[in-house]
């Protein structure tokens, strides 16, 4: 099951986060976030207009890892594929920081004498 971070743009308004930024270009307004936690830039009428029906805008991927601020989910992405194991990518493709998660090993046949 693979599964993805996502965050709810409609959060960053709600709570004024200090990292959206809006402009406006051909009549219309649209906000982002300056530390890229998402790389869509969204409508903010489409923003507003969703927000006010049952459910919200709802989530975008995450593409780094979200700021304390963020709304955050882990959403999987096949909910009817979903077994006892649940999501099989924990680190979401963010290398560790330290030591890596897995080690190498050799395994010999032959014994030292």
């Amino acid at each position: 099951m693979h599964c993805d971070k996502v965050v709810y743009p409609g959060a960053c308004l709600e709570r004024a986060c200090p990292f959206l930024y809006a402009y406006e270009e051909w009549g219309h307004t649209y906000i982002g976030c300056m530390q890229k936690v998402y790389e869509v830039e969204i409508d903010l009428d489409a923003l507003g207009e969703a927000q006010g029906r049952k459910g919200g805008f709802g989530p975008v991927r995450a593409v780094r890892q979200p700021l304390p601020m963020c709304h955050a989910e882990v959403a999987s992405c096949y909910v009817n594929r979903l077994d006892e194991l649940g999501c099989v990518n924990p680190e979401f493709s963010e290398l560790p920081q330290g030591q890596p998660s897995f080690r190498v090993v050799e395994k010999s046949d032959q014994v030292e004498r």
